[in-house]
């Protein structure tokens, strides 16, 4: 992926000022009341650190989303939301949305465990003991499909499968990154890009006995991942757009050629995935592409504040609290310091969102067991009152709590697990 320095937009931002450029995204009655004073009021006498999803908020983004993907299916990647009641409702929300993507085969295993079906690991898997759980499962009924992107996988794939007599199906995970002349525009994820490279396993697939290629997957992560309306980054704003639209039309192309190079062999696809909640607007173009794998819009975190083309509504986020106040504008809360995985840089760091105008210092910005606020707003502050912060991530905020408190109304209306609440830890 093309790495690059951002800079977050003002923190605190209200989520009626993160609205999308597009209004038709937003209902003004649900975005208007969720102010400091309207959570404060949600989660008075709580203690503090707690996470919360705002179901109100959450549905208008999935009502968003399922209007964006225009027809195309969306399968679900369980690493942004990773709670399975979460799932279960987003799932129900609306018949598009059909599917997960799963990071682990342990996962998979514990999701199909739950009553999900449809499932496909987003990455390949290689320990004997992972394949043969999902064989497992498979025989018992489940539905998980494995990542393959080279021969030793399908191979390992096939022993294993004949060892448990179960047919595994198989998804082939093509490289969709562009290369530009002194830029690798992407992620270095699979080492299949060409037509040439996919027909030896397309090949050994079929000639296989226990393992079939039931999918194909392609993750534009530079164009579904990559801000392009970063705040006072103009000229690399237009850079960034100018390389999404090169690459999108190259890896359109390759797509649709590898769609039709396994058509040629006689196989019906049961799927053909692709892009991310970056990439809505583009992935759902390509007519090959049967559906969209989208996640963090739902609970939008600051990550994806910066793109130009859509602004989805924070849903998620967590409470850390005051506990001193070393001078008058700073205030000191408890922990807080939830940094996301990915290269390390200002961006990765969670932000203060309410109340509005808060932000980290500079220098010591979130961390592991305090975190100083500078707050210079026309709200008055004090000890054990609540500063409302959003991860620069969806899911792995779920990775800090054990129970996310639902919201609904001006109220808490449930207390649901996460994976960690359930005694889960997959990676």
């Amino acid at each position: 992926m093309l790495h690059q320095k951002h800079e977050e937009p003002p923190a605190g931002t209200s989520i009626q000022a993160a609205s999308s450029p597009s209004p038709a995204t937003i209902d003004e009655s649900t975005t208007q009341a969720r102010d400091y004073h309207y959570y404060k009021k949600v989660f008075a006498g709580r203690q503090m650190p707690f996470a919360f999803v705002d179901l109100d908020v959450l549905d208008q983004n999935i009502h968003a989303i399922a209007a964006r993907t225009e027809g195309k299916q969306v399968r679900l990647p369980s690493k942004s939301l990773r709670s399975v009641a979460i799932l279960k409702r987003i799932l129900a929300a609306n018949a598009r949305f059909q599917g997960i993507m799963c990071f682990t085969a342990r996962e998979a295993v514990y999701l199909a465990s739950q009553g999900f079906q449809d499932l496909l690991l987003g990455y390949p898997i290689w320990h004997e003991q992972d394949i043969a759980a999902v064989a497992q499962a498979n025989g018992a009924g489940s539905d998980i499909t494995l990542m393959v992107d080279s021969l030793d996988q399908i191979e390992q794939a096939e022993r294993v499968a004949q060892k448990y007599g179960v047919q595994l199906p198989l998804c082939l995970d093509i490289d969709m990154s562009s290369d530009f002349p002194g830029l690798h525009f992407g992620v270095w994820r699979s080492s299949l890009r060409t037509s040439a490279q996919v027909r030896p396993l397309i090949e050994h697939i079929l000639a296989s006995s226990h393992v079939q290629l039931v999918g194909l997957m392609g993750y534009e992560s530079q164009i579904a991942g990559v801000g392009d309306a970063v705040p006072r980054q103009m000229a690399k704003n237009m850079l960034v757009r100018w390389l999404k639209e090169r690459s999108r039309k190259e890896l359109a192309v390759r797509r649709a050629e590898i769609v039709e190079l396994i058509k040629s062999y006689g196989v019906q696809l049961r799927f053909v995935n692709g892009g991310g909640t970056g990439s809505i607007a583009t992935t759902r173009q390509e007519e090959v592409v049967t559906e969209i794998t989208v996640g963090s819009g739902f609970y939008s975190p600051a990550l994806f504040d910066n793109f130009h083309e859509f602004r989805y509504q924070p849903a998620a986020g967590y409470a850390i609290e005051i506990i001193r106040r070393p001078s008058p504008t700073l205030y000191t809360c408890q922990g807080g310091g939830y940094i996301a995985s990915g290269d390390v840089g200002l961006a990765k760091q969670p932000q203060p969102y309410l109340p509005a105008g808060a932000r980290l210092t500079p220098f010591e910005g979130a961390g592991e067991v305090q975190t100083p606020i500078r707050y210079t707003g026309p709200l008055e502050l004090h000890m054990g009152d609540p500063i409302f912060m959003r991860h620069a991530k969806a899911g792995e905020l779920c990775e800090r709590f054990t129970r996310l408190l639902l919201v609904s109304n001006g109220a808490i209306v449930d207390e649901v697990t996460t994976y960690r609440g359930d005694g889960q830890c997959f990676i």
